[in-house]
């Protein structure tokens, strides 16, 4: 992977920890084989950070627009991504903007896919942001949320990372059906790294993720994988929904 020049950060923890997650380039192509089969362009992804989950949907042809709250990842996206051709354009969007709608409204009803991968976690009005991604769909359009599972797992990674809850199938469906989205998915996913995500973060107190289990926990993906498939997506470290918009 291209190793960029830094810049200044307002989200040290944040660009830290996605830089770590760059390199665990197997967990990032399993997240991106799950949402895949729900995915068709033109595509928005929301929180685009610094590029691990865009960059395969630019590697197989799938038009998308990338997005993300801070300036300096818009920037990072920008020098990595703008010559390549199924890129539709780099924006800088806040989802909960007070002025959403007047800034965006040249995107209203413009995507046929929108994914926000570990976002709506950081967004204190999480039913606006939903709301948000409503506008932004086509008639039909599939709305995928990855996020956190489960409150009892918040611990110092969490609350570094800015989380402000993490979810259950349950609340996370209730997000999409208060805005009339059908659910035409749901899933629990990553059973393993439930064991680091407590050890580290709730045992041991770490704040931010460490690189060395990080580089083991990608080897062992593949192992990882049929964990998820003999307990049937029943229970994970991050929750999944998949909501389409039918009206």
């Amino acid at each position: 992977m291209e190793h960029l020049q830094p810049v200044k950060s307002g989200d040290p923890v944040g660009h830290e920890t996605l830089e770590t997650l760059s390199e665990a380039e197997r967990l990032n192509e399993w997240m991106y084989s799950t949402i895949k089969p729900f995915c068709q362009g033109p595509v928005l992804e929301i929180g685009s950070g610094i590029g691990n989950i865009s960059q395969y949907f630019l590697q197989n042809g799938m038009d998308i627009c990338l997005s993300d709250l801070r300036e300096e990842y818009c920037q990072l996206l920008h020098k990595k991504f703008d010559r390549n051709q199924f890129l539709l354009g780099i924006e800088h969007m806040d989802l909960v903007d007070p002025d959403f709608d007047a800034k965006f409204s040249a995107h209203f009803g413009k995507y046929k896919t929108i994914y926000a991968l570990n976002v709506v976690e950081h967004i204190e009005d999480d039913a606006k942001a939903i709301e948000n991604c409503w506008k932004l769909l086509q008639k039909n359009g599939n709305l995928i949320i990855l996020v956190p599972a489960y409150n009892w797992l918040y611990n110092k990674f969490d609350e570094e990372l800015g989380h402000y809850r993490r979810y259950t199938r349950k609340s996370l469906s209730k997000l999409f059906k208060n805005q009339e989205f059908k659910i035409i998915h749901r899933q629990y996913f990553n059973l393993a790294a439930m064991f680091g995500w407590f050890w580290y973060g709730k045992i041991l107190g770490r704040k931010i993720l460490p690189k060395g289990p990080i580089e083991t926990y990608n080897k062992l993906v593949p192992i990882f994988k049929i964990a998820d498939k003999i307990v049937l997506n029943q229970v994970g470290n991050s929750v999944i929904a998949v909501g389409q918009k039918t009206i």
